[in-house]
Parts: structure tokens; sequence; C-alpha cells
């Protein structure tokens, strides 16, 4: 078993913060060598245990190397990180401290063959803390956060590596290097540059204190998220204040109620990890609807255990820091160095292009809702952040003469994956699922779906782990057990993560549409990762920019709305019948209603992270002062349209403390791809094997092995632009 060494410094992003994606969330793409600090002890020393009693330090029999999720327990992973650990820096010494001059072959394949003990096990445990965990696993997950940053860091900070890497970096154009291997090692070079290589001996002790406070500080912040989130519920104690749920709605928050011992008569209302809500569009009651809504806004703020103000400016004023040391002007200009996008300067420059778009729909939005409340209520009153959705819903429904509860009965959870995601699967690509119920999974919710190919060749593993539950992080994303290359072989072991509330027993998983598309937009991921064809490690699957991740997953939503694959899954869960016509063209009609108000809250929040990112270390504000930045922050763009809060606030803003830190933009980054993507499918065959074959070919099978705008390019023969995506979202008409 062994690993890439940029595929470890990937595992201990995850390792460092386990939230850092929520919906429509991704997998983690490579992280960037993080700067350093005092190597940990467990470094030097394996524990004195037997490796054949931990099932994570024996290669699994099962099938595709499935981990053994009946035999881990929890315990494991302390002993198995520790084992990793000790055996990749065995390995890595013996590659810088190898006689022979470098080569290629003695420097970075070996890198990339090194450390897979501690990649298995890290995938393992990042995904678990994640999707499933526990006290013992927060435990460890505290523990080694900062071992894994110093085992990080004396790796990207050994002047010995280093000195072999530029050494082959120096003669690249005499080494006869195939593209990809050329990239390999290009990209090697840079990475460890970044990662503070070049700085003194001095400045390479600071950057190690700096990465070993930010391990801690980044798991202590999802910690919080997690236990707010959870300590957030909101209770109420009588069924009237419910009143506009369903009724199986009032029973989960009853039992939920019931599973916090609380009496019998009480109901519960838990949160998810955005600042708006999906029982604030039903509930009838707007003091019940206040309540909920500002018990979701406060979280992280309210001065109590769970408060993460602290640990936000904080770890921003050590990114800014550390970015200094390593010669950038702020944490902004060296994450988007990297990325697609470039520079500061192109993100900024989307972004002054959207916000007025975006809030100019919201204002219009708002003001067709008041309307609706001048006219309906007996004692109007303006619209606040905590009406818009319930609102929103009856302004839908006098446009578009439907509501959620008309098509849920259409969308039954079996039949949008089996007959709609995995139908248009086969219709694109000619792969096939079956569900294998032999294999063992770590919750009783989770399934497991083998692919093949057309003929018959088995692909790897999708786990899906689909309801929400109290000990998993909120909203939904894709990750890899399992990667393939051709270096190291292996297949690829997938999980699909969504949080749809788990119906009571008997009951069926009607979805709503947003459910619906999400659950395509994760399959997305995960044919991203099960097409995976390259040749090394660093550049499997979703090893992409993290502006780039989400371009495959949103391009593949679009089948949720294709009409032959809405015909073969859109059936009443009772009758089958399809879906009728009539009601299928208007919620088809109503995709652009609330355009708006969707892309004015997720662009506040990507211009928050970037302000954030944007600051110098001298910059940041003091505790007392953080909200009151996102205010003027909000104020300054002329976002501060009080109806429509950012998606996220500072103080629960997983992706900014996690792997998309300044790199929030990259959901209408990706959506500018995907729009014009879309465009090119639909004039070029649309669902057919030979359009599945062409983005297998030259998107999905590529992982990282090219620069991802000549991917793009090699998919579209053009490059994008913003117009289609504006359309798409009604924002402006097709003349501009």
């Amino acid at each position: 078993m062994r690993v890439t060494l940029i595929a470890c410094l990937m595992i201990t992003a995850a390792l460092l913060v386990s939230a850092c994606s929520e919906p429509p969330e991704p997998p983690e793409p490579p992280a960037e060598p993080t700067p350093p600090a005092e190597p940990a002890e467990a470094v030097d020393e394996a524990p004195e245990t037997e490796e054949d009693t931990n099932p994570l330090l024996v290669e699994s029999d099962l099938p595709y190397g499935m981990p053994p999720f009946d035999q881990i327990e929890d315990e494991h992973f302390r002993e198995a990180l520790e084992v990793g650990m000790a055996e990749h820096a065995e390995e890595i010494e013996a590659i810088a401290g190898n006689p022979e001059p470098p080569t290629f072959q003695n420097t970075i394949v070996a890198m990339e063959a090194a450390g897979q003990v501690l990649g298995y096990v890290g995938r393992v445990f990042s995904n678990l803390a994640g999707a499933n965990t526990s006290d013992t696993l927060q435990d460890i997950q505290r523990e080694m956060a900062p071992k894994m940053s110093a085992h990080q860091d004396a790796i990207n900070l050994n002047p010995d590596l280093f000195a072999r890497i530029e050494t082959l970096y120096e003669q690249r154009d005499e080494l006869d290097l195939d593209a990809e291997s050329l990239r390999l090692l290009e990209e090697y070079y840079i990475r460890f540059v970044r990662a503070g290589a070049q700085l003194s001996e001095e400045e390479k002790d600071t950057l190690r204190e700096i990465n070993s406070e930010l391990a801690e500080l980044g798991t202590e912040f999802s910690q919080k998220v997690l236990a707010e989130v959870n300590d957030s519920a909101v209770v109420f104690d009588n069924r009237e204040a419910l009143a506009g749920l369903s009724d199986s709605a009032i029973d989960r928050a009853a039992s939920e109620a019931a599973d916090r011992d609380l009496e019998e008569g009480h109901y519960v209302i838990t949160l998810l990890n955005t600042s708006g809500q999906p029982p604030l569009a039903d509930l009838d009651n707007r003091e019940s609807r206040q309540r909920v809504h500002e018990a979701s806004l406060n979280r992280g703020s309210r001065g109590n255990e769970h408060d993460t103000r602290d640990i936000v400016r904080r770890v921003v004023e050590l990114r800014a820091r550390r970015a200094e040391m390593l010669g950038y002007d702020t944490h902004a200009d060296y994450i988007l160095e990297r990325q697609t996008a470039g520079s500061v300067e192109t993100v900024n420059d989307m972004h002054r292009q959207v916000v007025p778009i975006a809030f100019e729909a919201a204002r219009a939005e708002g003001a067709d809702i008041q309307e609706i409340i001048n006219e309906t209520e007996e004692e109007p009153f303006e619209l606040a952040s905590w009406d818009w959705s319930y609102y929103a819903e009856k302004v839908r429904q006098r446009r578009y003469d439907f509501d959620e509860s008309q098509i849920r009965p259409y969308f039954e959870l079996d039949n949008v994956l089996k007959d709609g995601v995995f139908y248009s699967a086969e219709k694109l690509f000619g792969i096939t699922f079956e569900e294998r119920t032999d294999l063992p999974t770590y919750h009783p919710d989770v399934r497991v779906w083998e692919a093949f190919e057309e003929d018959g060749t088995g692909i790897g593993l999708m786990l899906t782990d689909l309801y929400s539950r109290s000990n998993k992080r909120g909203g939904a994303w894709m990750n890899s057990y399992r990667i393939h290359s051709g270096l190291l072989g292996g297949h690829s072991v997938t999980g699909n993560h969504l949080n749809i509330p788990k119906p009571p027993e008997g009951e069926p998983t009607l979805m709503t549409w947003d459910e619906v598309t999400t659950l395509f937009h994760e399959f997305g991921h995960v044919i991203h990762g099960l097409f995976s064809d390259v040749e090394y490690p660093t550049f499997a699957a979703t090893s992409v920019p993290r502006d780039f991740v989400e371009y495959p997953s949103q391009v593949y939503e679009m089948w949720a709305a294709w009409p032959e694959v809405l015909a073969n899954y859109a059936r009443h869960y009772e009758t089958g019948e399809q879906i009728p016509q009539d009601l299928l063209d208007r919620v088809l009609a109503a995709e652009t209603f609330n355009q708006g108000f969707r892309t004015a809250e997720y662009i506040s929040a990507s211009v928050i992270d970037q302000e954030w990112h944007q600051l110098t270390a001298d910059e940041v504000p003091p505790l007392d002062e953080v909200m009151d930045f996102e205010a003027q922050v909000l104020a300054d763009w002329e976002m501060d349209y009080t109806p429509v809060p950012p998606r996220y606030r500072t103080p629960y803003f997983s992706h900014i403390m996690g792997g998309y830190s300044a790199g929030y933009y990259s959901y209408i980054w990706s959506e500018i791809l995907d729009a014009d993507s879309v465009l090119w499918i639909k004039e070029n065959g649309g669902l057919d094997r030979e359009t599945g074959q062409h983005l297998r070919d030259t998107i999905l099978s590529q992982g990282g092995s090219k620069d991802a705008m000549e991917l793009y390019q090699d998919f579209a023969g053009r490059l994008p632009t913003i117009e289609p995506v504006l359309e798409r979202r009604g924002l402006i008409d097709d003349e501009g």
C-alpha cells in the first residue's frame, strides 16, 4: 500500500478541517503543501503493536480494496496514522539521502510511490470524521492534526529532498520526459517552493509554527461548527407553532425532541449549515420563522463555547502572515496564482460584473414578495429575511401554479437514483451500476454500488450516504477512499453524500427538486473519480484546481432536467404514473425563479471570502469587530440588502476555513464553464454515447494531467464567456 507525496498533502488538509465543504460539495482537490511546524516525535518511532491486528494496516481483501468497515474501530486510526507517518518518513528520507544523482525515477516517481499506508488510512479517517464522527474520532482529529502538519512540513522543508527536485527542474528540458511526466516534475518544484523550501532556516521555523497552529485551529473550527449547528436547534412546545409543515416533518421534529430527552409535546427543528433553512418555506407562523432564522444567523457569534470568531480572525491573520513570508501580498494572491482564475484582480472583476446584476434582480424579486405581503396580510409588514422563502413560494405558486408538495411524490429517492442518475450514465457512457448488499458499511443507511463498463469489466465502487444525522457534517460532497493510477494500479472507491431528512420508518424518501439536482451534481464528481485514467496519482481523479473541480459536476446537473431522463425517473411513488407534462413544464419554467436571491446570497458569501483573504496580517480586525467587518464588506459592495443575507456568514463559513479559502468563487466560476458546455452538448448530440465518450476522453479521464483550461478547450473547442450563465439564471435576456 503506497501513496503519493502530494496525495499525502491532500489527506493532511482533509484531516485538518473535515468540514471544508458544504452543499453542493465537492471532493478535495490537491492541497498546496503548507508551511511548517516542529517534527512530531511520533514520526520517529512506530507504536509497539502487531500491525496485523489493525485492519487499516492490512491490505483489504474486499472488492476493489474497499475498507473493511465492519472490522475498523475508531481507536485503530491513531495507531494506523502513526505507523503510516513513520513509514512515509523513512521512505522520504531514503529518497532524500540517496547517494545516486537525482533522476526522474529515483526522486519524483519514488516520491509518487511513497506513503501509501498513510494515504489510505488518512482518506478513510478524514471521510469517516466528516460522515460518521464520534467523540473518539474528534479526539484523534485534534491530536493528529498538528502531527500531520509537522510530518508534512518535514517533507516540504527537507533541503536535501528539495535540492534533488530543483536539480531535475533545472534540467527538465534535457530529460526527454513525456508531457504528463514533465508536468509532474514542474508541479513538485512549484509546490515545494510555495511550501517554503527556499526560505531561510529561521523562516522555516516560523512557518512550522504557523502551520501547526493553523492545523489545530482548523480542527477546532470544524468541530465547533458541528457542535453549534446541533446546539442551535430550535425547540417548540406546541404543535401549532409548526403549522404549515407537513405531518411527516412535524413527526420528525417530535422524534428529534424525544431523542434529546425532551418531554412529550415538544418539537425540535434542526439546522443545516447554510444561513437559510428549509422549514422557512413552509412555516405559517411568522414568529416561528423568525426564531429559526435568527438561530441560524447567530451561530458561532453568540459568545458561548462554540463561538468561532476568534478562530476565524486568527486563521486569517496566520494565513496572511504566511503568504507575506512566501512573497505574496495576501493569502488570496497566494491561492489564486494556482487557480484557473490566475489572479485576485480577475476574481474581483468577475464579482464586479455579477454583484450589481444579482442584487438588482434580488431587489426586484423582493418587491414582488412585498406585493404579496401587502395583498394577503391583514396587517402588512416589511419583508424580512425570515419571510423570503415563505412568500417567495407563494409568488412561485401564483406565477407557475405549483408547489413542492405537488412534485415531491414524483421524486422518490430510488427512482431518481436508479432510473435517473444511473440511467443517464448508461446512456452517456455505457456504464451500469449494481447494488452490493454483501459488502460492509460504516452506517446502516450507507449503500454500496459496483460500476461496470459496457463490456462488463468492473470499474470501482460508489458508496451512497444520503440521509442527514447529528454526527454528520452538513452539505453534500463526494470523497475517495481509493484512487486509480497507471503507476500504482488499483481501482476507485468513492463516496457520495447528501443530507436529506430521513423519513419515518416505512415511509418513502420523497425529494425536493433541489435535492434531485444535488444528487446528479455529486454523481458528476463520482464519475470524475471513477473514470480517472492518468499515470501519476498526483493527477488522479478530482486533483484539479479548486475553481475547476465543480465544473464536471455542474455539467452533470443538466441531465436531471433532460426530457428523456426526467420521463424515466419522475414517476409517482404509489401509482407509477409519470409526472404530468403540464406540471413538468411549469417546474422547468420556474428554473429561473428566485435566481436573483440565490445568486445574491451566493455572491455575497464569495465576496466576503475574498475580502477576508485580501487583508494583510496587520489589517485583520480584533474579535469584537469580526461581524462589523462582514457588515462593512456588504455595505461597501452595496450588498447590504437585509432580506438576503449571505449564504454563509463568517462564523459558520466552513468552506473558507477548509479547502475553499479565497476559493468560494469557484462555484460561479465553474458554472461559467458549465453553462457554455451545456450549450455545446445541446448543439452536438445531447444524451448519447458519442457525447458521453467525448466528455470522458477530454475531461473526466484526464484528472489534473493537463492545464485545466487546456482540458476545457479540448472538450468545447472554445473559451467560455459569462453570458450563458447569466442567461441561464434569468439575470439577463439572450440579447444581454
